[in-house]
């Protein structure tokens, strides 16, 4: 998805929203917590993954904003820049053609999660919309940022903003497989 559009982004995530609390607001502390498998993450789980992600930007853009943020030597190249962000966007797709390993700096914890973490997650959105709006002028500006899991990784934080709707987009899809799955298995 790509809108580079605060209100676009903002839409996607009240969408988001509602469709995760539809889903899953009403699940059990121990029906969010439910594994497949000790391979696979439970609902809880992609969750507080997709929390851990949205909230690690926040102090790169904070840096930003401080005048103390350091753009690495590949965010002075366009072409890396346009390149990189394409290249993380095909990669976050919702469609999951293949299942991608997260890198450790947003892995969930291997606990149960809280058994209010769709509540959680919905106060997590308001944040995150109020960060969004917050961050126009910087979209505005096309500024660069690193991504919080590789430094020399760069985009225009507009393109951030449009990874991670996509990868939201795309954790709402392995959330709902997962679901289905433990309901054919009589676990849900």
């Amino acid at each position: 998805m790509k809108t580079n559009n605060v209100n676009g982004w903002i839409s996607a995530l009240e969408r988001l929203t509602k469709a995760f609390t539809d889903e899953f607001g009403s699940l059990t502390a121990e029906e969010l917590n439910r594994k497949p498998n000790a391979t696979t993450w439970s609902i809880g789980q992609v969750i507080e993954h997709i929390i851990l992600v949205n909230e690690s930007y926040y102090p790169i853009v904070e840096q930003l904003r401080a005048g103390t943020y350091r753009t690495p030597w590949t965010g002075r190249v366009p072409f890396l820049v346009n390149w990189f962000g394409d290249f993380i966007l095909k990669g976050v797709e919702p469609e999951r053609k293949k299942k991608i390993k997260t890198f450790p700096v947003w892995e969930p914890e291997d606990s149960d999660v809280w058994g209010d973490i769709v509540e959680i997650y919905a106060d997590h959105h308001r944040e995150l919309a109020a960060f969004i709006a917050n961050s126009s002028d910087l979209v505005e500006a096309g500024a660069v940022i690193s991504s919080p899991a590789n430094r020399f990784i760069v985009y225009k934080i507009g393109r951030a903003f449009d990874i991670i709707v996509a990868h939201e987009e795309r954790h709402l899809n392995q959330a709902k497989e997962i679901s289905s799955f433990l309901k054919k298995a009589g676990q849900a």
